[in-house]
């Protein structure tokens, strides 16, 4: 699905989407939502300074988003960031394949074992 970003009328293709709710589609087509809770990319060579800069930038402005996680994709690594209740947000890094990331945001955690089983070539 593609998250519509109004305040920027840009459009982004996350990895994963998962929306708390009812889905608010975007001019009433079926496959661009504008309300995602949170948002996960995978990081690559090639979209890595994008995920991190422009497009966080852009959805930090969603004000339903309230978790972006980013995973490495040569290494175990995950970082989390939370929105706060003042609007900024809080980066937590987890870097061990024996830990969880808390998901509070939709009551679930991810484990980095399961996330990177597998996985061949990373190191950790």
């Amino acid at each position: 699905m593609k998250v519509h970003i109004a305040t920027a009328e840009v459009g982004a293709y996350p990895d994963v989407v998962v929306i708390c709710g009812e889905r608010d589609f975007h001019d009433g087509r079926r496959d661009v939502v504008t309300n995602p809770t949170l948002i996960v990319e995978v990081l690559s060579d090639s979209t890595e300074a994008y995920d991190r800069g422009d497009k966080f930038r852009y959805y930090r402005s969603l004000p339903s988003l309230q978790a972006y996680l980013l995973l490495s994709q040569d290494r175990i690594q995950a970082e989390l960031f939370i929105r706060q209740s003042d609007g900024t947000w809080r980066l937590s890094t987890y870097q061990e394949s024996s830990e969880s990331i808390p998901l509070s945001v939709i009551e679930a955690e991810l484990s980095l074992a399961e996330v990177y089983d597998k996985v061949e070539g990373i190191s950790g």
